[in-house]
């Protein structure tokens, strides 16, 4: 069964935050990370995956997306540091993919 991500990324500096919707974390994962993401993504270097969540339904994803994108900066960072107090990459570039990891969004927070 396909399943859908909302993630954040965020820079090394954590200064901006950009929240993204997916149906393939580990593509568009690499897609940021090699300059393809996007202006935004490009322009602020925002390649650190900090928070993921899953769905079963697009649907449930998108809205859930522009939810988190509505809220305050603040509301944001709580949302991250529940799961990820360190603000730890959960999929570092030297590590591999979340595939190779063995791991999918819902097991993504604890290890941080």
């Amino acid at each position: 069964m396909r399943t859908y991500c909302v993630y954040i990324l965020t820079n090394v500096t954590r200064n901006v935050m950009y929240v993204g919707v997916t149906g393939d974390l580990d593509a568009r994962l690499l897609q940021h990370r090699a300059g393809k993401g996007g202006d935004f993504t490009r322009r602020y270097h925002v390649h650190t995956l900090v928070h993921v969540e899953e769905f079963q339904f697009v649907e449930e994803a998108i809205a859930r997306e522009k939810q988190i994108k509505g809220w305050r900066r603040s509301k944001k960072n709580a949302l991250v540091e529940e799961a990820n107090p360190t603000w730890a990459d959960l999929c570092p570039p030297e590590e591999g993919s979340l595939a190779t990891l063995g791991m999918t969004g819902k097991t993504l927070a604890s290890r941080a």
